[in-house]
């Protein structure tokens, strides 16, 4: 069956045909199906992406998981098996997905700056409005979501170069200074962080907004300058570049203009990982951050990946996966980014994927019957 988007395809498969679906342990999934039913029914429904997929399309899957006491792994397949139906995801251009990583940095700040504590993360200001359709100013781009509101009109948002170089210094709203302002740049492209402050207290900050201009990935600026090859482009790489060239740090970085904004968030179970966009506490390993202009938060999706074998000690990556975040390099409908986890360990992780990967949806038997005619 054709879905309704010019640069995909939905195809019916049975469980079979997901490769190593019988060794999956789709446990953990069970409390995250839990909170957004709770996220949906008590505060709002997920805004539908352009695959069609509705939050009353996944709605009955939910509360049928809420009914479930406890469940083994076979359990939860069989679960699976029995209310859904499976569609491999096919780009029309034929090339495979594609999955990246991320994952919670811990970092190590002060609440007052001096010293070694230079560079802040920042709530956001108060001039930072959301643009649509209905308030976008002519010729602002169309990507742009955020802007400034002056008394002369809407205009766009100083970039990082600007911010960095001290725009928005005085107005307060300054939440911790780090030592290091590659550890506030990456933290902004993971769009989450743990704070650890001296005296061993543990905040948590998650992302509020960001000042508009479009994510440019400074991977791709090194590759294209020869800095570093293709093959050996990761997170682990690009930071030691950094750390070689001090005085080309700011050139590079200021190279992505795009600036995150934050707020502060729970952390009093440190076992759950930081909510995100579904508005949900995101699962070590089996949260999935799509393109939200495609698909609904909260819809399971198989992913299978024979090259991604360091998430599991060796083996081929083959998980049930919920779509439960989002992000600005997250185009395209079998991309996904794989939340790995807070820490150190989780970053080590997640720094290296960048593995081509195979996208199924699992659709709700109801809604099912909308695709496989």
């Amino acid at each position: 069956m054709i879905s309704n988007l010019a640069d995909c395809h939905l195809r019916p498969v049975p469980f079979s045909d997901l490769p190593g679906w019988q060794d999956d342990d789709p446990t953990t999934l069970l409390e995250g199906m839990r909170a957004c039913l709770r996220h949906v029914t008590g505060t709002k429904p997920y805004k539908a992406g352009a695959l069609g997929l509705t939050t009353a399309d996944l709605l009955p899957l939910l509360e049928k998981a809420a009914e479930l006491q406890s469940a083994d792994p076979a359990m939860m397949r069989q679960f699976f098996e029995t209310e859904c139906v499976p569609f491999a995801i096919h780009k029309r251009d034929e090339k495979p997905g594609f999955v990246t990583a991320f994952y919670e940095p811990e970092v190590e700040v002060s609440d007052t700056p001096g010293g070694e504590w230079l560079y802040p993360f920042y709530n956001r200001p108060a001039d930072l409005v959301d643009i649509d359709d209905q308030n976008r100013p002519a010729g602002m781009d169309a990507g742009y979501a955020f802007a400034r509101q002056t008394a002369g009109g809407i205009v766009a948002y100083p970039d990082r170069g600007e911010i960095d170089r001290g725009f928005l210094e005085g107005q307060g709203l300054e939440i911790a200074w780090a030592r290091s302002k590659v550890d506030v740049f990456f933290t902004h492209v993971q769009g989450a962080a743990r704070l650890i402050y001296p005296d061993g207290r543990v905040r948590r900050i998650t992302y509020a907004a960001k000042a508009g201009h479009p994510f440019s990935p400074v991977g791709k600026l090194l590759i294209d300058r020869g800095e570093i090859d293709r093959a050996e482009i990761s997170m682990q790489s690009i930071r030691a570049w950094l750390a070689g060239h001090p005085d080309q740090v700011d050139e590079v970085l200021w190279h992505n203009r795009s600036y995150i904004f934050f707020r502060e968030a729970d952390v009093s179970d440190p076992a759950l990982g930081p909510v995100a966009a579904a508005k949900v506490p995101l699962i070590a390993g089996r949260s999935l951050a799509v393109d939200r202009t495609i698909h609904t938060f909260g819809f399971p999706f198989f992913i299978h990946s024979q090259s991604l074998r360091h998430l599991d000690d060796g083996k081929s990556f083959s998980r049930l996966m919920l779509a439960l975040d989002t992000g600005s390099a997250i185009i395209g409908p079998a991309r996904g980014d794989i939340f790995t986890g807070s820490g150190f360990s989780a970053g080590e992780m997640a720094g290296t994927v960048r593995n081509d990967a195979d996208f199924y949806i699992l659709i709700p038997k109801a809604a099912a019957s909308r695709y496989d005619g």
